[in-house]
């Protein structure tokens, strides 16, 4: 059994090709992100993964369109987005595939 704690990993990816990693691979990347109201990040998109968020709690808004607890998002190599958290303390489950270092580009 392993144990380890999320406040350790590189941003809140703790499978993928980082340090540290539980599972290092190049397969698929997991994270669980939490945010404060304000977070954002800039337009950006993928060329390679196709990134699944899912909202644990809190809101965010992605393309002007916001999403809440519950609400899973798709978004497909090429498609742009950018990200802003609107309650603290939201917390989203990240999943990319295939895992793909380097893959995050500025719109």
């Amino acid at each position: 059994m392993k144990i380890a704690k999320l406040q350790n990993m590189f941003k809140g990816w703790f499978i993928g090709n980082f340090e540290p990693s539980l599972l290092k691979t190049n397969d698929v990347e997991v994270a669980v992100k939490t945010y404060k109201k304000g977070d954002y990040e800039a337009k950006h998109y993928h060329k390679v993964a196709t990134e699944f968020t899912c909202i644990i709690s809190g809101r965010v808004k992605m393309n002007g369109i916001e999403y809440e607890a519950g609400d899973i998002i798709v978004m497909e190599p090429n498609e742009v987005t950018d990200f802003e958290c609107l309650v603290d303390g939201t917390t989203n489950v990240v999943v990319k595939f295939p895992g793909a270092n380097n893959d995050k580009y500025e719109a």
